[in-house]
């Protein structure tokens, strides 16, 4: 139908308002972290702008190109001559300076950024948790209305809650390949199964 009437013009306006809702609130929350910045963020983030970008670069070369010029070629007095000295004082005193500027605003990014992983983290492991509810609901629906389950040894194992810490572990045994199944399959050997779960168990609830 035109003008985006019926179900599937309903269903897509729809669509639409949640993005530009959670783009709102993306929006907000960038505001918000900027609005309580300290004056001396604002320094920082401002220099860091300033410094990382084509402008200084292009700038600064000129200048450096044009003292160089004006020292070695120059008919008037050398205020600099060669090997620089003055010059590579300017540019130690700039560097000593502008380090710990810039790494102020980067540690301050840094800190959004963690608190942006933080936040993923959270609503990952509330997902998780409604994801497997969800699956637990289904299955009891399915089972009171006595229709049958394919491959259920998987579904049952999706329905176990997962735990953070252990896939944290395997990530990281895996990831520096400490494990022994690692290090023999390394090898060619057969690895042994693995004894410990990323999932809960929980005891089986009694069906109706």
């Amino acid at each position: 139908m035109e003008n985006g009437t019926g179900p599937h013009g309903a269903a897509q306006a729809s669509a639409q308002d949640l993005t530009r809702k959670n783009v709102t609130t993306i929006a907000l929350m960038e505001k918000a972290s900027q609005r309580h910045r300290t004056p001396g963020d604002r320094v920082a983030d401002a220099f860091a702008a300033a410094v990382g970008s084509w402008t200084f670069i292009i700038t600064q070369s000129l200048l450096l190109v044009g003292w160089l010029t004006l020292n070695v070629l120059g008919w008037i007095r050398h205020w600099d001559p060669y090997p620089f000295i003055l010059l590579n004082l300017a540019l130690s005193f700039q560097a000593a300076y502008a380090s710990p500027i810039i790494m102020m605003s980067q540690n301050r990014q840094a800190r959004l950024s963690e608190r942006r992983n933080h936040l993923d983290l959270q609503i990952n492991l509330l997902a998780e948790q409604e994801t497997t509810e969800i699956l637990r609901l289904l299955r009891r629906l399915c089972a009171e209305a006595n229709i049958p389950v394919n491959d259920e040894p998987t579904i049952e194992a999706l329905e176990e809650s997962t735990d953070p810490d252990e896939l944290v572990r395997q990530i990281e045994e895996t990831v520096e390949h400490r494990k022994p199944e690692d290090l023999a399959e390394l090898h060619g050997e057969t690895p042994e199964p693995v004894s410990r779960s990323v999932f809960h168990h929980k005891p089986p609830k009694d069906q109706k």
